[in-house]
């Protein structure tokens, strides 16, 4: 194995960091990906092509989510398999893992085809923007291949302890989408911008794919190894189901949000669509260190290191914590210089700062959550994952968001108030549960 990919030895800091950086770039290219959708949109277009396309992103970045969530479990099978030393067995988890997500791709497929009418009608689109919606979903799903494609390799290369390919191929995927939005937006409206989204990843998936085969990898990958293997699809369901189900009911709470904000009307909808763009930057440390803990923490765990992992987590939400003081400030006082870069309309930009000054509270909180769901994600507790997920959604996000929307109608600064309300929970629960296996662990040492 290549010493690049190895995170079982070494100094913690210095290693999460150069893994965790790559991974920053990556997702701030693709934050810059969907976020240029609806920039371009925002200056060639209407209200309700903002709203449309926001709208229409947040049902596919739905489905993405999902796929990147049940994704984990090749992430995290992976790199145990690498920690362990065993390169045929981590072949064979790629190979199912292709067999797997091209299946994945094909129903995702049929069902966004049918359901696109019925997942706008369900966010409540504004009827000036329904049409839009339903356009965008659509041709976003039939190059559905090329999303779930485009997402799987990052999750292998991230389980192999490499970032730096992730990051060419959102790299890649960003400059075509700058590209195709500028040539097709301006005559094609919303339309224009869902085939840009598409044709990029299409061509990164490609020139991916044949740089691959020009690398040499930390694992053997035979033809006789891309096969529906139940043994291990198996084990990648069981490591990434609960994880996609998970971020599927987190992200179906924030759609109920935005269904929320759509009911208010075009101006808190396009608020609401815009803010989320802008999250997507202002989350993105924390999200970096949560992908990167979970490929470091499954190679010490695969190896054996447990130590070495909670070190980690230590050394991450440290550094994480001092990067989300910065941008919570940012968000907080100069949200509205952030909300002109995507919309200029006034009233558009004084909804999207009112939603970001409560998520300026939450940058701060994310660095701790995130940081723990990363390293429950590498040591295989994707059940608890799961479980903290529902709670948060179920039991704090959507409630308070509801109530919020009937105590002070109007104020997305109180709707936006759910986010870190859930935040503050599911730390709680992350924090006993880690200190809970802590005090096994030396009981067991004791008794040993």
């Amino acid at each position: 194995m290549e010493r690049e990919h190895d995170f079982t030895r070494g100094p913690i800091l210095s290693s999460l960091l150069r893994f965790a950086l790559p991974v920053l770039l990556a997702l701030l290219l693709q934050a810059m990906y969907g976020a240029v959708d609806l920039q371009v949109v925002g200056k060639f277009g209407t209200a309700a092509d903002i709203s449309a396309v926001s709208t229409g992103s947040q049902i596919m970045q739905t489905i993405t989510i999902v796929i990147t969530g049940l994704a984990m479990g090749v992430t995290v099978l992976l790199g145990q398999k690498i920690g362990e030393g065993r390169p045929a067995e981590a072949g064979r988890v790629v190979g199912s893992g292709i067999c797997l997500f091209g299946a994945v791709a094909l129903l995702v497929t049929a069902v966004m085809l049918l359901a696109a009418p019925g997942m706008s009608a369900l966010m409540q689109a504004p009827a000036d923007a329904f049409d839009g919606t339903v356009v965008y979903v659509r041709i976003c799903s039939v190059g559905a291949v090329f999303i779930v494609a485009y997402n799987i390799l990052g999750s292998i290369f991230r389980g192999l302890g490499d970032s730096k390919m992730p990051l060419l191929t959102v790299a890649i995927a960003c400059v075509c989408n700058i590209a195709g939005d500028l040539l097709l937006v301006g005559g094609m409206g919303v339309a224009g911008a869902a085939i840009a989204t598409v044709s990029a990843q299409a061509v990164s998936v490609a020139l991916s794919l044949l740089i691959i085969r020009r690398r040499k990898l930390p694992f053997t990958l035979t033809r006789a190894d891309i096969r529906f293997d139940k043994a291990v699809i198996g084990k990648i369901l069981k490591l990434g189901s609960p994880v996609a189900l998970q971020d599927l009911l987190v992200s179906l709470s924030f759609l109920a949000i935005i269904a929320i904000a759509n009911a208010m009307g075009t101006i808190a909808s396009a608020g609401v669509g815009v803010a989320e763009k802008l999250c997507a930057f202002v989350m993105l440390v924390p999200s970096a260190y949560m992908q990167s803990m979970s490929a470091f923490v499954a190679q010490n765990i695969g190896a054996g290191r447990e130590d070495r992992a909670r070190r980690a987590l230590l050394c991450g939400i440290l550094s994480s914590f001092a990067a989300g003081l910065l941008m919570g400030w940012a968000a907080f006082f100069h949200g509205d210089v952030l909300a002109g870069l995507f919309a200029e309309d006034g009233a558009v930009i004084a909804a999207v700062w009112e939603y970001l000054k409560a998520y300026a509270i939450d940058c701060l909180l994310t660095s701790f959550l995130f940081c723990f769901i990363g390293y429950f994600n590498g040591c295989g507790r994707t059940v608890f994952v799961m479980v903290q997920g529902f709670v948060g959604a179920l039991g704090v996000r959507l409630p308070v968001a509801f109530l919020m929307s009937r105590v002070s109608p109007g104020s997305l600064f109180h709707l936006g108030l759910s986010t870190p309300a859930s935040t503050v929970v599911q730390i709680l629960l992350c924090a006993g549960v880690f200190f809970y296996f802590g005090r096994k662990r030396e009981k067991s040492s004791i008794s040993a």
